[in-house]
Order: structure tokens, then sequence, then C-alpha cells
């Protein structure tokens, strides 16, 4: 039942969050308590239509069946041993993912940023191990618009300056070259060079899709110069492009996929590093670890979502869903839209400074029934949970056509 509107529960517990948060998020003034499927219901009983879905966090939806039934059957047997010990639902969670990747090995951990840490080690162990650089001097090669995570050794190569600035000094071993550009790339590789880590699409820097040929380019690259390829498919991997891993749509295997995001079901954290055992062997006991790195409770649930993305029905689904995305969006340039760019049910909408920032975009459509996110001043990220309805990504999407054209 919705709440009268002279109970206005939102607008209470929102000011008390704020008054005892730490102001690093600016949230949209929304206070959620129940969610299902690709809907969400705020405390004062009004539904919306979830069009971030976590930063793809949620590519399964909210609550869906499957993964609670999972979670909570773990939940009465075992949640966590710590990797001193090892619980019945490592190994099979490993090796699915593994098989998945088509990869020998799993190093679990929790959180995306983790997950890239752990590649940056991995590659410089790798370097001096296998490679054979210089001691202290490995450098691993970045694209400018990255997001990576907010750890002080991840953006200390971010060009964002709200990421960046205020927090140094910062760990060197890091070259920046232009997203998208093979030549200055190959120009960046040297002896020292051990790595080259980038997003197969710039998620938070907008849906930034490289040009035809570039993903194949690096794989082609890396292996010539003898360098490791960590592809960040946190955001872009499980199902969200139309393709298992962003990396699929050119036929490419990096070296290693960073996971994480969508491989915990929205349910719990869980992310991964998945490479081979030339890769990932390098790594001994006592060189890194997690204390809830690969929990029985994680274990469990990203077992499941391996399990149903194997099925294929939710890369399909994106795939199909997609196209109505893109035609819709790209029906829209010229009319309060300036440019668009789409890969699956993943979309970067560049609006007209004259219609609005990106927040008041997003501001408009929360008092529409949509929730979405804004970024980079005028852009808006669209990534709905692969399992809403063609209905409901209709609605969603006239409700953004009524905002940027006006109406």
């Amino acid at each position: 039942m919705t709440a009268p509107a002279t109970e206005n529960r939102t607008t209470r517990a929102f000011q008390d969050a704020e008054a005892r948060t730490a102001h690093n998020y600016k949230p949209l003034p929304v206070v959620l308590e129940h969610a299902e499927g690709a809907w969400m219901t705020d405390v004062d009983g009004r539904r919306f239509l979830d069009l971030l879905a976590g930063y793809s966090a949620l590519n399964f939806g909210h609550g869906h069946p499957g993964l609670l039934r999972v979670a909570h059957e773990q939940l009465d047997r075992l949640t966590l041993t710590s990797r001193a010990f090892v619980h019945d639902r490592f190994a099979e969670f490993c090796a699915s993912l593994a098989d998945l990747c088509g990869k020998d090995m799993v190093l679990p951990m929790n959180t995306g940023a983790e997950a890239v840490e752990t590649a940056i080690k991995v590659m410089r162990k790798w370097g001096y191990e296998v490679k054979g650089v210089e001691p202290g001097r490995a450098t691993i090669v970045v694209a400018a618009g990255n997001f990576h995570g907010r750890t002080t050794t991840i953006v200390g190569f971010s060009d964002d300056p709200d990421a960046h600035d205020g927090f140094g000094p910062f760990a060197p071993g890091f070259t920046m070259v232009p997203y998208g550009d093979l030549e200055a790339m190959a120009a960046a590789i040297d002896e020292h060079t051990v790595g080259v880590l980038i997003e197969p699409i710039q998620g938070e820097g907008g849906v930034v899709i490289p040009p035809a040929g570039y993903l194949a380019g690096v794989r082609e690259l890396t292996r010539e110069r003898g360098v490791l390829f960590a592809a960040d498919e946190i955001q872009a991997g499980l199902g969200r492009t139309g393709r298992t891993f962003a990396c699929d749509h050119e036929d490419v295997v990096p070296d290693l996929y960073v996971l994480g995001k969508a491989l915990g079901g929205g349910v719990v954290p869980v992310s991964a590093v998945v490479a081979d055992a030339d890769v990932l062997g390098v790594l001994r006991p006592g060189q890194h670890g997690s204390t809830f790195g690969g929990n029985a409770l994680a274990c469990a649930v990203g077992t499941e979502v391996v399990a149903m993305l194997r099925t294929g029905e939710y890369q399909e689904r994106a795939t199909r869903l997609g196209e109505v995305l893109r035609s819709r969006l790209e029906a829209l340039v010229g009319h309060g839209v300036l440019a668009v760019r789409v890969r699956g049910l993943w979309a970067g909408v560049d609006v007209d400074p004259a219609v609005g920032t990106g927040r008041e975009v997003c501001e408009a459509l929360m008092a529409r029934g949509v929730l979405a996110k804004d970024t980079h001043g005028s852009t808006i990220r669209l990534a709905p949970p692969l399992v809403i309805s063609e209905e409901d990504l209709t609605w969603g999407l006239d409700q953004l056509e009524a905002v940027v054209r006006g109406a």
C-alpha cells in the first residue's frame, strides 16, 4: 500500500542517512526497502524501474529465486572458514569459473578493486620471475579514461580528478596511453613492461566502446611483445554485453580475466582473477590473500551464477533487448541527445547540455519512476537487469524520451 503523501518517510530516512555518513557518494534522494526483478520499492511504497542494476552487479535482477535459494541453503550450512582451511564449495566454484573462462586457475577475492590489485601483483610477480624484468622496474600500461577501482594504487593511474586529486603520493610503475590507440600502446611497451590492463568497454567513462579490432590488436601486440593482457571485465563481463565476456565480441582471450560485480549475483560481494597456471602459479603461500575471499557463501552463489551463464539465456536476452535499447536511443539523437553508445543491454547516453546535466536528467527520471546514474557531466548510463521485460524496458525508455524531449 502506498503511504499517504503527508507521511514522507523517504525524506526523513534520507536526511538521517546523510547526517551520519561520509559524503563519498551523492545519492539520489530515494530510500529503498524492497526489490524484485527489475523493480524497487521505497519506504513510502513508490515503485521504481531499476535501469542501473548496481553498476552491473545485479545482472540477474533483484532477488533472483535461484540465487536466493542457494544462498539460503548455504547460510544454514557454512558461511566462512577463512582460507586457512578448505570448505566443500571451494573446488566446485573455482573449477566451474575456470572452465567458463577457459583457464586453469582462479584466485577468489571480494570486491572488484581487490581483484584489480590482485591482477597488478600477479603481473608484476610474473614479470620478475618469468619474463626476467629487473627487480623493482616492472611497469604496466593502462588507458586514459580508465576506472578500475578506488584504492590508492589504482587511483594513482586515473586521470579523473575526483578519483585522483588529493590522495597521493602514488605508486609508480604505470604508463597511461589513449584508450583505443594501438600505436600509442605499442610505443609505450618496453623491456620493463609486464602487462597491459584495460577495460574492454569503459563503463564509468560512459560506456565507451573502443574501435573495432582494438581488443584483437591488444591481444596480438601483447603476445608479440611477451607481456600479459589483463581484461577488467568487472562491469562488462558475465552477460552484460550479450556475450559472456566483452572480449568475446572480438574472439579475444586475455591472459587474465578480472571479474566481479555480477559474479556475486547481487547477493554477496564476489570477485576473482582467472588465468592459466603459468600466470597465477607465480603466487606462493603468504604472498597474497583475503580472509573472506572464496568464502563458502560466496562460492555457493558464484557457482550458481556460472551455471546460469552456461545456459546462454542471459546473453541472448542482453542481445535481443539490447537491440530495443539501441533503436530507441538512436532515435533520440538530435532530439535532446547528442550521442549514444550501446553494446548489449548497456548504454551511455550523452545528453544535450541544453536539456540539463546528467544529474538533472536522473532526477527527472526518478520523478517518473525510473532510477539511472549520471557520469561525467551530461552523460547517463543505462544498465537494466538482464531479466527486465521488453515491456518494462520500453516503458523506461518512454520516460527517458519524455525527459530529454521536454515533454
